[in-house]
């Protein structure tokens, strides 16, 4: 996961769900801000200690996990 540095994941916070920089601001939180309207900007503004840098890794990461989702095809 070294391409995203920004993104982490421990047992103990959250669940384990995917974090940035080791906040308890999950990814999905982020995405789900940005599904809603929020800009970068406005996101950055709520969460202070975020950077701009952190929201597009968040997009990146869930865009990559996206992509990596395999599902099983019935059988015909």
């Amino acid at each position: 996961m070294e391409q995203f540095a920004r993104i982490t994941q421990s047992p103990d916070v959250m669940g384990g769900k995917a974090c940035v920089r080791d906040t308890r601001v999950t990814v999905g939180t982020i995405v789900g801000q940005l599904g809603s309207g929020y800009s970068i900007e406005n996101i950055v503004a709520d969460y202070p200690y975020l950077e701009r840098e952190d929201i597009l890794q968040a997009i990146r990461y869930a865009a990559w996990r996206a992509d990596e989702r395999e599902v099983e095809l019935a059988a015909t």
